[in-house]
This record gives C-alpha cells, sequence and structure tokens, in this order.
C-alpha cells in the first residue's frame, strides 16, 4: 500500500469541506481550516505552510509555544485549541492569536489585558459530564457578558467538541442554538468552531466557521517524547 502524501490529505480534506459547503447551501470561503498539529514537529507545519495552510491549532502549551518561536518567519496564525490553565494564559495569548477554550470566569480574569487583544471563543459542554470542558448551557450567559466586558479580549463566537456517545449533528444543533444565544448579546459573535477529522460534515451542516482538523490532513500523530 502506496503512502498518502500530506499535500493528497489536504487536498482529500479540502474537497470534502467544499462538498459539505455546497450541501449545506454555504460558500467553502466561508469556512476556515485549522489544521491541529499536536506532537507533529515543526518541520511538518512548515510543510503545511507551503501547501497553502495558514491557520495551526495546538493544544498544549509548551509545544505550542515552541513551534510558534521556532516557526515565527512564517506568516501563520495560531490557534490554542486545548484546556487552558489560569496560570498559563498570559504566556498563552503572548503566541496565540486565537483561543478556543475560554470556559470559566476566573480564566476571563486571567486573559485580560490592557496591552494587547486576543480573538477568542467561549467554550461550551454539550454534555451533562461536569469533567469536560466548558461551560455548561445554564452558565453561559454569565460568562459570555464576562467576556464582553474583560479588556483585551474580542468574542468571535462559540466552541464545542461533539460527545462520542451521540450523533454529531445533533450536538452541534444544541451548539448553533448557543450561538444564537450568544450573539443575542454580542451580535458580531458570529462565529461556531465545531467539526473534527470524523465529523466535520456534519458541524458545516450546522453552521461551524472553524473546523479542527488533525489526523485526517496531517496522518497519525507520533508517540509523544
Amino acid at each position: 500500500m502506496t503512502d498518502v502524501s500530506l499535500g493528497e490529505r489536504l487536498a482529500t480534506v479540502r474537497a470534502g469541506i467544499d462538498d459539505a459547503a455546497r450541501a449545506a447551501g454555504r460558500s467553502p470561503a466561508d469556512v476556515t481550516t485549522i489544521v491541529v498539529t499536536k506532537f507533529h514537529p515543526a518541520s511538518l507545519i512548515r510543510e503545511l505552510a507551503g501547501l497553502g495552510v495558514r491557520d495551526i491549532g495546538e493544544n498544549r502549551h509548551q509545544e505550542a509555544q515552541s513551534k510558534a518561536a521556532d516557526l515565527a518567519d512564517l506568516d501563520l496564525t495560531w490557534h490554542f485549541v486545548g484546556q487552558l490553565q489560569g496560570k498559563k494564559a498570559r504566556q498563552v495569548r503572548a503566541y496565540a492569536d486565537v483561543i478556543h477554550s475560554v470556559d470559566r470566569l476566573s480564566l476571563v480574569d486571567a486573559l485580560r489585558s490592557d496591552e494587547s487583544t486576543v480573538d477568542c471563543f467561549v467554550q461550551v459542554n454539550l454534555t451533562d459530564q461536569e469533567g469536560r470542558g466548558g461551560v455548561n448551557l445554564d452558565g453561559l450567559e454569565p460568562l459570555v457578558e464576562k467576556v464582553i466586558a474583560t479588556q483585551g479580549l474580542r468574542l468571535l463566537g462559540v466552541m464545542a467538541v461533539a460527545p462520542l456517545d451521540e450523533e454529531p449533528r445533533r450536538a452541534f444543533a444544541r451548539l448553533r442554538a448557543a450561538s444564537d444565544r450568544v450573539r443575542a448579546l454580542a451580535p458580531v459573535a458570529t462565529s461556531i468552531s465545531a467539526g473534527m477529522s470524523h465529523d466535520y460534515a456534519a458541524a458545516i451542516a450546522e453552521g461551524a466557521t472553524h473546523l479542527r482538523i488533525g489526523t485526517a490532513i496531517t496522518g497519525n500523530r507520533p508517540t509523544p517524547g
């Protein structure tokens, strides 16, 4: 069996996104694909940049910080998509252009800044499990109001991960409803970060504007050291 190249995997996913967008009556140009490169070397990101990728996602702070420094010569947009500890917040916002995982009031306080502004998504927990990342739906409005009122944060919209034990589109429909609630408070916060390698078509059908796709493009992750 011949190995499929990075460029071929990227082209396949791009074609799938185009098809899903058109099936949903949307323009493919309205969907941003973030390639999640967790555990992959900086050299792979450099190769992705050569293939026209500009949006890179990472979910571990030290790894992301190192890669952003190594690739500072490239015109990349860095998305932090993992759970974020408050004590790491200021370090993360130093290199991240977008933070997808704002999920609690204390983290909003930790991200506050008078010097610069970072784009962010409020992460929503679509399950009834308290331990998962994301704000529960009954706490959505207070968190959004806090973000709106905090210097140095610009709210783009909502983010979520679909539960593994549920049909993805049903879960993403709840995220779309949460997005409507957020837009009632912040009309410009129209973005929805949802959809990964296995469920991006369902996310697009429910209005996702930002996809976070890893292995379908990068291939299997190396074993972390």
